[in-house]
């Protein structure tokens, strides 16, 4: 395993504070409040001296072990951001549009615009008669200009509630196709969903976490108390509107991001994890999303397989185009996972060069997608591939009563073959993942030392040279980069 650590060309860097996110939306009704979201922000965010741009910078990567081989974030293949018009073009799009809008809003819509009003009338009461002091907060607009931009900190947390300083902060898989604007989310958008945080400040009612404490931040926001939560299906709590989730901007609530000096947390006992003493936050940076994403595709499903046949194989299918701009890291989790609970076959398909040979320094079974025909079906196969190709390819290679599980993608539509699957009495399941729910069996894994989420990190960088490195990961095809205080 060869990690790559980022530091900045110039001390200048080190000047940086903080870091934040707050704005994505869907479709039509996302795309305008997202375009004069950002006009507010730029109104009324006070820029300071703190605040920097990040155009075409570049930074020196310093390898720190002795590996020679290539490895992930050594990949040189150049993605390409879409500007303005492009972008918001693409917004409007009819399959676009009828992509996430309708989960988002089948109920509760009307709090989501009340929330959206509140913030905003709280930004131009802070920018008239400022109360509360400034954080800093990490922004990225179409043609990929990322800017650190000063916004008040949150508002004190509530009985239920915390206040956090994320420490360790990691990109998602999703986070290189959001940031050049090729997703259903309209920028600009804040940035970060998966973290670990430091508590600083609890509610009167809060017992579980304490301030100084580090903890695991469950990227989707989650009461505890309502039947779904009660339930374990802690994505989908009815307290707050569908989707809500930090890092999304508009689109995910206005819950603000990862990417921030201060995170609100409305539900702290339902929603913190305690990080176990012997794990590093940037080991478990991930695990909120991620990591908890690619086992909830095998740890449901595989042991049962295993005890019916342990020689049972597990299929694993990425990027099926070499151009993909979603990284593979929920796919080598999967992997490992798998490694870790007891499979001995496990093959992982991709059609970068770089992932396969990071698959297989993990002990995984690398393919190209061409290397699937004539593959017989297995018990249990996963797709991460983010594309409707990707998809057919799992369910065709599922076997007869098997499994296929699917992370799914920005995609509204695709052909499955209904008819062989009905044939096999196949199992097929697609969603997302509930991040609170699965975060402590993840966490109990690592610490019984059988997983190491670690091994797919492929840049470590400071979190005050975010911009820099962050743009270097949406323009290669790096698989994780991790941010660290």
């Amino acid at each position: 395993m060869r990690i790559s650590r980022l530091v900045p060309d110039s001390p200048a860097s080190a000047e940086f504070r903080g870091w934040s996110s707050a704005a994505i939306a869907f479709p039509a009704m996302g795309s305008m409040l997202g375009l004069a979201g950002e006009l507010a922000q730029r109104s009324l965010s006070q820029p300071g001296p703190l605040e920097r741009g990040i155009g075409a910078e570049r930074a020196t990567i310093l390898d720190v072990t002795n590996d020679s081989r290539p490895h992930a974030s050594a990949a040189r293949t150049e993605h390409r951001p879409r500007g303005w018009l492009r972008h918001t073009a693409g917004l409007f799009a009819p399959k676009v549009a009828t992509a996430f809008a309708p989960a988002a809003l089948e109920r509760d819509a009307g709090q989501r615009l009340r929330r959206v009003a509140m913030a905003a009338g709280d930004r131009v009461r802070q920018r008239v008669r400022p109360s509360r002091p400034l954080m800093r907060t990490l922004t990225v607009s179409p043609g990929l200009r990322l800017a650190w931009r000063d916004v008040p900190v949150p508002p004190p947390p509530g009985r239920l509630g915390a206040i956090v300083h994320p420490v360790a902060v990691a990109t998602c898989d999703l986070d290189r196709a959001l940031a050049l604007g090729a997703t259903p989310f309209a920028l600009p958008v804040g940035l970060g969903h998966e973290c670990v945080a430091e508590v600083l400040e609890v509610g009167e009612r809060v017992t579980d976490v304490r301030p100084g404490q580090l903890v695991v931040v469950p990227f989707q926001i989650n009461c505890g108390a309502c039947p779904p939560c009660r339930g374990g299906r802690t994505g989908n709590c009815t307290a707050v509107p569908p989707l809500s989730m930090y890092g999304f901007g508009l689109g995910g609530g206005h819950w603000g991001g990862a990417l921030s000096d201060q995170l609100l947390v409305p539900f702290a006992d339902a929603m913190l994890v305690p990080l176990p003493g012997d794990l590093e936050p940037a080991a478990a940076a991930s695990v909120c999303d991620n990591v908890s994403d690619g086992f909830c595709h095998i740890a449901p499903h595989l042991p049962g397989l295993l005890e019916r046949d342990p020689d049972t194989e597990v299929l694993i299918i990425a990027a099926v185009t070499r151009g993909s701009m979603f990284s593979p890291s929920v796919a080598l989790y999967a992997g490992l996972a798998a490694r870790a609970l007891g499979a001995r076959h496990v093959h992982l398909v991709d059609e970068r060069r770089s992932v396969r040979d990071h698959a297989e320094r993990l002990s995984l079974h690398a393919m190209r997608p061409e290397e699937l025909r004539g593959q017989a079906p297995v018990p249990l196969v996963v797709d991460s591939s983010a594309h409707p190709r990707g998809l057919r390819a799992a369910l065709s290679h599922t076997a007869p009563d098997g499994i296929c599980t699917s992370a799914g993608g920005v995609y509204g539509t695709a052909r499955i073959p209904a008819g062989l699957l009905y044939s096999r009495n196949a199992t097929y399941h697609v969603g997302r993942t509930h991040s609170r729910a699965m975060i402590p069996q993840v966490l109990d894994l690592m610490t019984s030392g059988r997983f190491h989420p670690e091994a797919v990190t492929t840049t470590v960088a400071p979190l005050d040279d975010a911009p820099r490195a962050l743009r270097q990961h949406y323009l290669t095809d790096s698989t994780k980069t991790i941010l660290t205080a």
